[in-house]
C-alpha cells in the first residue's frame, strides 16, 4: 500500500482491499470449476465474474458522470440478458479474472479522484433506491459515497458467492 492509499476515501480502500484479498483466491479456480453452474438457473462463477464486470463498467461511467451532473439519476440494466448476451460462460477463466481485476484497479483511482464535496454532497433527486444494491439505505443516503461504497458491498455478496459464505475482506 502507498502512502496514496491513507488518504483514500473509504470506498477506495475497501475496493482495493477487496481485489488484493480476493484475487488470489479467485485464480486458484480450475477451469472446469469456474464453468459449474451450483444449480439450474444459477450463474458459474465465470457468469457471475462477468456481472461483475458488467458491473464495473455500468458503475464507472455512474461515478463519472456523478461529479459533473447535479443529480444521481442512473439508467439500469438488465443483469441476466447482459450475461447471457456476452456469453460469459465461453470466455477464458483467466481473462475474465484479468479484466475483471484491471478493471476494478481503474474503478480504485476513478473513486479516489471524486473530491470529497461531491462524494459527500445529499442528493433530493436520485435513483439510487433503483440502481443501487442496498435499496433501503440508498433511500436515506443518497450521496455518491454511499453509492460507491455500496459498489463494494455488491461486489464482496457475489464474491461469497464465488468464494464461499466464509470470505470476507481482511482489513478496510
Amino acid at each position: 500500500m502507498t502512502a496514496f492509499a491513507d488518504t483514500e476515501p473509504l470506498a477506495a480502500r475497501q475496493l482495493r482491499t477487496v481485489i488484493e484479498a480476493a484475487e488470489p483466491l479467485l485464480r486458484r479456480i480450475g477451469d472446469a470449476e469456474s464453468a459449474s453452474r451450483p444449480r439450474p438457473g444459477k450463474w458459474s462463477p465465470r457468469e457471475i465474474i462477468g456481472h461483475l464486470i458488467d458491473s464495473a463498467s455500468n458503475n464507472h461511467q455512474r461515478f463519472v458522470r456523478a461529479a459533473g451532473m447535479p443529480d444521481l439519476v442512473f439508467a439500469g440494466y438488465d443483469q441476466d440478458e447482459w450475461v447471457e448476451l456476452q456469453r460469459y460462460q465461453e470466455v477464458p477463466w483467466r481473462e475474465l479474472l484479468d479484466l475483471w481485476s484491471a478493471y476494478n484497479r481503474h474503478l480504485v483511482r476513478v473513486i479516489a479522484a471524486v473530491p470529497e464535496a461531491v462524494r459527500r454532497k445529499v442528493h433530493t433527486r436520485h435513483t439510487l433506491d433503483q440502481v443501487a444494491f442496498q435499496t433501503e439505505q440508498a433511500v436515506a443516503t443518497p450521496t455518491l459515497e454511499f453509492f460507491m461504497l455500496d459498489y463494494v458491498a455488491h461486489l464482496e455478496h457475489h464474491l461469497r458467492q464465488v468464494l464461499g459464505a466464509d470470505w470476507v475482506r481482511r482489513a478496510g
